[in-house]
């Protein structure tokens, strides 16, 4: 089952399209996070500012290298050793939507431990945007079951996987690397 949502969800995403799918902390809506026109749309679902730059899930070190001039050792130590799922802003985002990235040319990514994300990402071979599944304003949902339903109506797929999870689940951390080297804890 989890491979053929995968197979349906990347076939959507190398389309154009936006996904609604699980994390490794809540449930996101998603895109390529290369592809201008498509986070774009994901501005518009979530009624966001498009000054508010989403994060994005790589699969590995390998690609995130790709889409950052720089990983300092620090960074791949909190990969690393983290508990809890971590994002990290990193200075010099290159390869991505210009839309996706901070008014510094910074992007949150986190590299994912989710079995059904990272083959996803790695199915498609692009990082895809993660935002959390709801309107800009609102809380985010700690479960399928709390997603706005009119939600679901604007993404192109909702994916089949993972919606009877009843245990809550919370965002990630948000770490920012700073051009200095040093790193701030924006979100716990």
């Amino acid at each position: 089952m989890m491979n053929s949502e995968i197979q349906i969800a990347a076939e959507v995403i190398l389309s154009g399209g936006s996904i609604l799918y699980p994390t490794d902390t809540i449930w996101g809506i998603g895109c390529d996070a290369t592809r201008q026109e498509s986070v774009q749309s994901i501005y518009q679902i979530k009624q966001r500012a498009d000054n508010k730059s989403m994060l994005v899930l790589v699969s590995g070190i390998a690609m995130l290298e790709e889409f950052v001039e720089r990983i300092p050792a620090q960074a791949l130590e909190i990969i690393e050793k983290a508990e809890k799922p971590s994002t990290i802003i990193y200075p010099g985002a290159r390869k991505l939507a210009s839309n996706l990235l901070g008014p510094d040319g910074s992007i949150g990514i986190r590299v994912t431990t989710d079995p059904f994300c990272k083959k996803l990402i790695d199915e498609i071979g692009l990082p895809i945007v993660s935002t959390s599944a709801n309107i800009s304003g609102e809380s985010a949902p700690s479960s399928f079951h709390e997603i706005n339903k009119s939600l679901m109506t604007y993404v192109d797929y909702v994916v089949n996987w993972r919606r009877d999870e009843k245990a809550p689940s919370s965002p990630s951390a948000i770490l920012k690397l700073e051009a200095d080297g040093t790193i701030t804890t924006l979100r716990p």
